[in-house]
């Protein structure tokens, strides 16, 4: 591991506050730049990843690398870590999405003393506080690299429903900012939008343009909470064919105007 890596961009926080501000912001479909480990060590609930959705309950540990879709519930009684690895980790972590179920204590346990130990350096004053904590990380990463390999042999292959809704999910990912419905990915997986809506409901329990919508909508609401960027520049950004359509599909999905939003975020 080289020291280039700025400890600095790792962040551990607590599930229950990653809803402050709202649900959507875990809830709705979205991706990140950065590498991320969801640990629910507390609770249940349901996650979708690359519009596949699955129960969680507590130890299970979720690893996303960047540009993967996903959302997930995280109600009250839900407990555990979020690790977010920043963009320019240099930790080997795994390339793909794997949702694990930890069953042996002694592995959860041993995520529990490493989390730990990361949050007890990035909270010191200690000299050597940034190497011991890449140390850490790299623990993780092993830890990480270990689990993944015991579940390869349990974990069969995707069915052709799912495998295309994944295929989906990451060409939403990359293009849902078009003004493309439905119908344009669908054309573009080379099936009919009937096909594509069955297979997300399969998957997800979801039809493909709640997908979609959800995913737009979510990055609206970040555009508002978090930019002074027009209302009308941000339909535009997100391919809406003009304002007040934007505000119509926004209202219709959040129950509130964009400038509502905006004001109460």
């Amino acid at each position: 591991m080289t020291r280039s890596y700025p400890i600095s961009q790792l962040r551990l926080v607590a599930v229950p506050r990653l809803t402050a501000g709202g649900r959507w912001r875990v809830e709705a479909m979205r991706s990140l730049s950065e590498p991320m480990l969801l640990w629910f060590t507390k609770g249940q609930g349901r996650i979708t990843i690359a519009g596949s959705t699955r129960g969680y309950t507590a130890h299970n540990a979720i690893f996303l690398p960047p540009g993967v879709m996903h959302g997930f519930e995280a109600g009250p009684a839900v407990f555990g870590t979020a690790v977010f690895f920043g963009r320019d980790c240099d930790v080997t972590l795994p390339k793909v999405p794997h949702h694990l179920r930890i069953r042996e204590t002694f592995a959860a346990q041993e995520l529990n003393i490493t989390l730990d130990a990361i949050t007890r350096e990035t909270e010191s004053t200690s000299p050597g506080k940034d190497r011991a904590t890449r140390h850490y990380l790299g623990l993780l990463g092993v830890w990480l690299e270990r689990q993944v390999d015991k579940v390869a042999a349990e974990q069969k292959r995707p069915d052709a429903a799912h495998r295309l809704v994944a295929r989906y999910s990451a060409l939403l990912e990359r293009d849902f900012r078009s003004g493309m419905g439905v119908a344009d990915f669908a054309s573009a997986l080379g099936v009919t939008p009937t096909h594509l809506t069955r297979c997300c409901k399969l998957a997800c329990g979801r039809p493909a343009s709640a997908l979609l919508h959800d995913r737009l909508i979510f990055e609206a609401r970040q555009m508002l909470a978090e930019t002074r960027i027009p209302v009308g520049r941000i339909a535009d950004v997100l391919g809406f064919t003009s304002p007040a359509y934007f505000t119509r599909a926004f209202q219709h999905r959040t129950g509130k105007s964009p400038s509502a939003f905006r004001k109460g975020a």
